[in-house]
């Protein structure tokens, strides 16, 4: 008996949920993970490490996403970048063995991100170009990247706690079937480009190169909006991938499966909250899950900061995966609802871009805080932009929300 396939909307956030959970498992054992490759262990060799990877997404987000609206194709691309991302990832244990230092190990860690980011962009992208509405189809992606990076805490710290390159591997076997599963998604792609075509048989679409891309940003500011929100929320993410994973272990003094466990009280409310308050933006809009969640996310992750106990930490992080759930789905549908259909790829690779710049700043910004100023400093810097975007911003958010 041949059982049906899922619905591609599932399919599409399995691939986004395996890709997430992919890149999470290094995090709890980032620590003996960089020893094991040659670095001395620490906060600054473990930003550099993140940074590499991080660097390749803000540089290839785009490129990807131009090159699937030019081609009129996104999933042959997805595969790829699958296949591509699990080719590093097993490449990355080997190095030590083959003399390399860790200047290569931050090469290799580029060029595996510059794989996996279009795995990432462009499956969100397909998300968006299905039909059922934008923050139905932007909640499966952010229930999908909350459950992947929850999944990914706690195995990750597990298999760390077991061999510090176990998670290097499970990594590669999770690309590979996300790999799998994506080419059994058919495309759209084309389809929502022939809907804008106009009267005079013109398509609306990107031209096949990186300048037009960025040429199509520019002629639409109204996406710098979404953007900036999309560049603070993933500071934080950035924040919590770096600075979370020293402050609870030198601070709380947990070990590495207790680290993935502080990881994924944040990232499982996040996940189970994805789907119903993107459902719920659809209905209320966007203005005050953008804004009201903004805020509270901000003061949720200052709270961390100064918890005075491990268990006041653990249901702290909950809270922030609460808050962060408001926000994350309503930002992404606010991209869709700004673009046209045969330019989603561009825009939702603008947004991983500053999304990407924000994962960056998160990881350089948090990480030199930390190690000059200490962790409560770097807390309260980072829940300031948080709560600062929101407040800077609501005039323009109340005003395209109107509008949309």
């Amino acid at each position: 008996m041949r059982w049906p396939l899922p619905r591609p909307r599932v399919r599409l956030a399995v691939v986004v949920w395996a890709v997430l959970v992919s890149q999470v498992l290094l995090y709890p054992g980032l620590d003996g993970l960089i020893a094991a490759l040659g670095a001395p262990g620490g906060i600054r060799a473990g930003m550099w490490f993140l940074v590499a990877e991080v660097a390749a997404f803000v540089v290839f987000a785009v490129v990807w996403g131009a090159a699937s609206d030019s081609l009129g194709r996104r999933t042959p691309l997805v595969v790829a970048g699958a296949l591509g991302g699990a080719a590093t990832y097993l490449l990355l244990p080997q190095l030590p063995a083959l003399g390399v230092g860790f200047g290569g190990v931050l090469l290799l860690r580029a060029v595996g991100g510059a794989f996996t980011i279009g795995a990432f962009s462009l499956s969100i992208t397909m998300l968006m170009d299905l039909a059922g509405g934008n923050g139905r189809n932007m909640g499966a992606a952010g229930i999908a990247i909350g459950l992947g990076a929850a999944l990914g805490s706690v195995v990750g710290g597990q298999l760390a706690a077991v061999d510090p390159f176990a998670p290097v591997y499970a990594g590669a076997g999770i690309l590979v079937v996300a790999g799998g599963v994506a080419a059994t998604v058919g495309d759209r792609a084309a389809e929502t480009a022939r809907s804008t075509v106009g009267s005079d048989g013109d398509a609306d679409s990107v031209a096949p190169d990186l300048t037009a891309a960025l040429a199509t940003l520019r002629a639409r500011p109204s996406l710098a909006v979404p953007y900036a929100f999309g560049f603070i929320d993933r500071l934080t993410a950035g924040f919590f991938s770096l600075v979370g994973v020293f402050y609870f272990g030198d601070v709380l003094g947990l070990d590495a499966a207790g680290v993935g466990i502080a990881l994924a009280l944040f990232f499982l409310p996040f996940a189970l909250l994805q789907y119903p308050l993107g459902s719920l933006s659809d209905r209320i809009g966007r203005f005050i899950p953008v804004v009201v969640g903004s805020i509270g996310y901000g003061l949720a992750i200052i709270a961390v900061g100064v918890a005075s106990t491990v268990g006041v930490a653990m249901a702290l992080m909950a809270l922030v995966g609460v808050a962060g759930a408001f926000v994350a789905p309503a930002t992404m549908a606010l991209v869709s609802d700004l673009s046209a259909p045969a330019e989603r790829g561009v825009a939702m690779g603008g947004f991983n871009v500053f999304g990407s710049l924000g994962f960056l700043a998160g990881f350089l910004l948090g990480g030199s805080v930390a190690d000059a100023a200490g962790y409560l400093t770097a807390f309260l810097v980072v829940g300031g932009l948080e709560i600062g975007i929101a407040l800077v911003a609501l005039p323009a958010v109340r005003r395209l929300t109107r509008e949309h």
